[in-house]
């Protein structure tokens, strides 16, 4: 595995940094790549699996441990926890700051990005366009005669995305284009005892999305992606593909503003193209970047290393 040949892929100088990698996906592309980046910056990078660590808690004291072993001796570690581990990836990143190391993203910035309905609270607060969404929890059913088809009116109609409230790559995400599939698929999810969001289908979308990659406060990188042949998510991991994308200022700032907003250093922010300027999709904390890496060629383990290693040295002290 090598980052793409024809862009930079060496740091700026500067001293060696021990990284810490905080992710359960230790074979993932991501992970192996900001590995191999660190690396070849002369940094030394620890992939810390969360699942497999013990947090002690004592008076004056607290301590990590990965395995058997002690987690120590780091300068910055850069959290990627997938929202479906969120609440003990969010216990061991908080430890890691309470232990004094500095984090990349931070827990409270996780806390509201992870969760879909939270960061769509936050955002709309705050004036981004947004997919007009409405929750509702499955106890609503049996409080409400007719709940399922008054919660469909409140949300504009069919057709409409049912999307889990974590979850990232597009799992779990539907799409019920009438009446009588929105409200089978809601008794479905009901039944389950799982809470979902409901969101207005943006037609104007066409199976297009952006996505744009946010560093320490720019755009780094962006691509457009389109979802393959009857498949409504433009995620790559759902089949969708890549295209190189250079975003114009208009978009450049929703995507910086939105992951300033949400406390975000690192965030992957999906946008929507519309006759009224970008709606936001979701603000991804922990986006991986394989797609990205193959479609615009840039090094993006390498950017985040070295704002890693910079950000280390602009706290010290």
């Amino acid at each position: 595995m090598t980052p793409p040949p024809h862009r930079d892929a060496r740091g700026h100088g500067g001293s060696q940094v021990k990284i810490g990698i905080v992710s359960s996906q230790k074979s993932s592309y991501s992970t192996k790549r900001l590995k191999e980046a660190a690396s070849q910056d002369g940094h030394t990078a620890l992939v810390i699996d969360f699942l497999k660590c013990r947090l002690i808690v004592e008076l004056n004291r607290l301590s990590l441990f990965y395995g058997s072993r002690k987690v120590q001796g780091l300068d910055i570690a850069l959290s990627r926890v997938g929202s479906s581990f969120t609440e003990y990836g969010l216990a061991i990143t908080y430890q890691l700051e309470l232990m004094g190391i500095p984090v990349v993203n931070s827990s409270q910035a996780l806390f509201v990005s992870q969760n879909k309905l939270r960061s769509l609270q936050l955002l709309a607060r705050h004036g981004f366009q947004i997919a007009k969404t409405v929750m509702a929890t499955s106890r609503t059913a049996g409080e409400m005669k007719g709940a399922i088809r008054e919660t469909i009116r409140f949300a504009g109609g069919v057709p409409l995305v049912l999307k889990p409230v974590t979850g990232s790559q597009g799992i779990g995400v539907l799409l019920a284009e009438s009446q009588q599939k929105a409200e089978s698929l809601f008794e479905a999810l009901w039944d389950s005892g799982k809470d979902f969001l409901m969101q207005q289908f943006i037609r104007e979308a066409e199976g297009k999305d952006i996505r744009a990659l946010v560093i320490g406060g720019e755009v780094v990188a962006a691509m457009r992606r389109e979802a393959k042949e009857g498949e409504f998510r433009a995620n790559i991991h759902r089949g969708g593909t890549g295209v190189a994308l250079t975003l114009n200022e208009e978009y450049a700032n929703v995507a910086v503003n939105a992951a300033t907003l949400m406390g975000l250093q690192i965030a992957g922010v999906d946008l929507i193209e519309t006759t009224a300027g970008p709606l936001i999709l979701e603000v991804n904390a922990s986006p991986g970047f394989e797609g990205l890496e193959k479609a615009t060629g840039e090094n993006i383990a390498g950017k985040m290393i070295r704002y890693l290693s910079h950000y280390k040295e602009i706290t010290k002290g």
